[in-house]
């Protein structure tokens, strides 16, 4: 039996300190992920800790029913400590060398094993389908590389807030599909 791990970025966020809020779009983008949701099976959720992730999936949430847990793997991924004015260029670096790692920070390699051992959790749970995870860009785009190689930095850069891919794990392997689509205001 295969298993969907439905991979969500959160919504449009007032900044990127770990208790920012969802701006007004924010939130209402996070009704539109919802009713994506509505005929979606939905076995468990567990997001980032961070309070614009906890926003953006609270009203599927509640749709559902299923209790939000909280996991530190689903974290932002610290690119350093110190300010980077050219963090662009450090993070893209980041993406070709997956052992670089800036003063503070932590290197692609560690930031995708701690998400990896999450999904291998969800993975070996045998009592659910289709799980929800709520992440950040950086940590999303590190994830969705393990599991398609060709996406990395680009892949990172496409990326909207918020975004859902659909991660399916069966017998035959994996099949990584984006399932959200812009909507205009």
């Amino acid at each position: 039996m295969g298993k969907n791990l439905y991979v969500i970025r959160h919504c449009k966020a007032e900044g990127q300190a770990f208790d920012e809020q969802l701006t007004d779009e924010g939130h209402k983008q996070a009704q539109q992920l919802r009713d994506l949701f509505s005929t979606v099976q939905v076995d468990r959720i567990i997001s980032s800790p961070y309070t614009r992730a906890l926003q953006s999936i609270k009203p599927i949430s509640g749709a559902k029913r299923v209790e939000i847990e909280t996991d530190s793997r689903l974290e932002e991924r610290k690119l350093s400590s110190k300010q980077l004015p050219d963090w662009l260029e450090k993070l893209e670096s980041t993406f070709s060398n997956m052992d670089l790692a800036y003063e503070g920070g932590e290197s692609s390699r560690e930031a995708t094993a701690r998400v990896v051992q999450l999904m291998e959790e969800c993975k070996a749970d045998q009592n659910v389908e289709s799980i929800i995870i709520v992440t950040h860009g950086n940590l999303m785009s590190l994830l969705l590389n393990h599991f398609s190689q060709d996406f990395g930095f680009e892949g990172w850069k496409k990326l909207s807030n918020p975004d859902v891919y659909v991660v399916q794990l069966g017998e035959d392997g994996t099949n990584v599909k984006r399932i959200w689509e812009e909507r205009r205001k």
